[in-house]
């Protein structure tokens, strides 16, 4: 598959959801990330905007790209990071209960990918932190989040 081009990269995070994608459930279609290192021994997660905690790079995917343009682009904002995707882990449906505002519910699809490279400066880089953890420590940090302890449970990455 195709690393994430610097050449569209952006220093804005897109924001709203003009041109989010929804299926024909009323889902929010929603494409994450498990950026592993080269040797797969590592995961890089990210703190979480709305809640304590880390979490995957994900984030909606857009009407005007493929889904894995979407998990690159959101690896780019989120983490700093250009990717190389290396393999679908699958679509994930959402545990959580809906929103208490709205009924939306998300329907994820992560890729396990190698960072390429990691920048100093990145879009969300003044509100969001970023730390290579181990399989076990990145899967304490998920416990709360089921969906992305599965994305990490479907990847190659080193137990």
């Amino acid at each position: 598959m195709a690393a994430s081009g610097s050449g569209s990269r952006t220093m804005e995070s897109r924001t709203g959801r003009t041109n989010q994608r929804y299926n024909s459930k009323g889902e929010r279609l929603v494409a994450g990330i498990v950026p592993l290192n080269e040797d797969k021994t590592v995961v890089l997660l990210i703190q979480s905007t709305r809640r304590k905690g880390w979490v995957l790079p994900k984030g909606g995917w857009e009407i005007d790209e493929e889904c894995t343009e979407a998990a690159a682009r959101e690896a780019w904002e989120e983490a700093g990071i250009s990717v190389q995707i290396d393999y679908d882990l699958g679509e994930i449906k959402d545990s959580r209960p809906p929103k208490h505002s709205s009924k939306e519910r998300s329907l994820y699809r992560f890729y396990e990918a190698t960072v390429l490279s990691q920048e100093e400066e990145w879009p969300e880089m003044e509100k969001r932190e970023r730390s290579w953890f181990t399989f076990a420590e990145a899967h304490e940090h998920l416990k709360t989040r089921p969906e992305l302890q599965l994305a990490l449970e479907r990847s190659t990455m080193k137990r």
